[in-house]
């Protein structure tokens, strides 16, 4: 390898990681920072988003669904005594103008009877269904099992 083809190579190696992969935008909906943890098959894996609702009107997440998954349900966290536990949520509200991140510990996505393994640096097609905005399309990307946050991968 020559000195620049290395120096590049280097270069393209400490650039940082984008924050997020395949986001997108449906209406006045934005999607960004889709993000997974690996997990194996015949499991339970989490999606993890961030949605901003730049319109003047509300809306709200219905639900989601994914080809990988025997089931997808919208999900939050409640503290019963000293325990946290998981709980399905009819839906998530989207006031105008507001972002709502789906994070580990709050609000996320539960994938539920993976079909396939959630391997480390792969990617996972989610279909969000909003009330007012309708259908998108995002990708997972699939960070470490651990994973914190979308820049863990």
């Amino acid at each position: 390898m020559t000195p620049t083809r290395r120096a590049l190579l280097a270069l393209a190696l400490l650039a940082p990681l984008p924050a997020f992969a395949h986001g997108a935008t449906v209406g006045d909906i934005a999607v960004t920072q889709p993000w997974s943890r690996a997990a194996g098959a015949n499991g339970t894996g989490a999606g993890f988003l961030t949605i901003r609702n730049g319109g003047s009107q509300p809306d709200r997440l219905l639900s989601a669904a994914s080809p990988i998954a025997r089931s997808v349900e919208l999900h939050s966290h409640v503290r019963e005594g000293d325990v946290m536990r998981m709980r399905p949520v009819e839906g998530i509200p989207l006031p105008p103008g507001a972002t709502v991140t789906l994070q580990p510990g709050g609000l996320h996505v539960m994938l539920i009877g993976l079909k396939e393994p959630l391997s480390q640096g792969g990617e996972v097609p989610l279909t969000l269904r909003f009330e007012r905005a309708g259908e998108v399309q995002v990708m997972l990307h699939v960070g470490a099992a651990g994973a914190r946050g979308p820049m863990h991968h």
